[in-house]
């Protein structure tokens, strides 16, 4: 099967830490369908029923039956992730605790009815950089690097000819993982450390902080930002690297100083162009080819 042989459109979701994100991806133009775009809060830390009826709802709507083909879903998933088996293998991140040992994919196929062949999971960081090649940031690009700067840290290249996920959020850091140095999680606790004051997210530190902590606060992770990525890029010697995720949307507050850390200078550092859509995108037309 091929997206030119296919009457329907393929479904690319995108599943976050707080969110269920969908819509119909064209996979000959690699671009998502806006005005079906659905997007629903999720209470990642409730229970299975909770967090499967707010999937289920937003899916159901974009599902689509003919009596001679199939509809299929690609879902950007977090790691860790049976993504083969649809098992959901997250425990104590803040998120989806609920469905550690859960067969997400039989559930979604009797809520759905559709058969589980027509579900695959892909690790979200690998749907992200699958999309910005295809048409976004790394479309010029031979080799890539994407990483996804959020609630979690993703990081997937496709260096080696192939897209993988990388798996580099628990890779050994200063005192710690690096996901403890960057992340959403950070900011809070490093905001709090400084200020005895709480802040959510990152959005809310550059709303409220003072100017002298902001600044503090972004020197830091860009120091962490570029110890991270030159590792990454000597390993792997992208021509570009793609970061997206909702830190992202904080970038005139570090990319230079990052860019000026960056030790390999023939590397561009690019902003996601596709943001959210790069995984949908990414996760959909990973059935081209099928």
């Amino acid at each position: 099967m091929n997206a030119k042989s296919s009457k329907l459109p393929f479904i690319g979701v995108d599943i976050g830490g707080s969110h269920i994100t969908a819509a119909h991806v064209d996979c000959n133009t690699y671009k998502v369908i806006d005005s079906t775009m659905k997007r629903e809060r999720v209470a990642s830390m409730d229970s299975v029923d909770v967090i499967m009826k707010s999937w289920i709802d937003v899916l159901s709507s974009l599902i689509i039956k003919t009596d001679d083909e199939n509809v299929k879903i690609g879902i950007a998933m977090p790691g860790p992730f049976d993504y083969e088996n649809g098992v959901s293998l997250m425990k104590g991140q803040q998120k989806y605790d609920s469905l550690y040992g859960i067969n997400v994919r039989d559930i979604l196929s009797a809520e759905l009815g559709i058969a589980n062949e027509d579900i695959i999971f892909i690790n979200d960081a690998e749907a992200f950089l699958r999309g910005e090649l295809a048409s976004g940031a790394a479309a010029d690009a031979e080799r890539a690097i994407g990483i996804t700067l959020g609630t979690g840290l993703g990081s997937t290249s496709n260096g080696s000819g192939v897209t993988v996920d990388m798996d580099w959020a628990f890779r050994p850091f200063k005192d710690s993982a690096a996901e403890e140095y960057i992340s959403t999680r950070w900011f809070s606790k490093r905001y709090k450390e400084l200020t005895g004051k709480e802040v959510k997210n990152v959005e809310e530190l550059i709303a409220t902080a003072d100017v002298a902590i902001k600044k503090e606060i972004f020197a830091e992770f860009s120091e962490n930002l570029s110890i991270f990525l030159n590792d990454l890029i000597a390993q792997e010697k992208p021509q570009v690297v793609v970061i997206g995720g909702n830190i992202a949307r904080s970038w005139e507050h570090f990319i230079d100083a990052l860019t000026e850390k960056i030790a390999d200078k023939s590397v561009v550092i690019r902003q996601s162009e596709m943001w959210e859509d790069a995984a949908l995108v990414g996760a959909a037309c990973s059935w081209v080819g099928k």
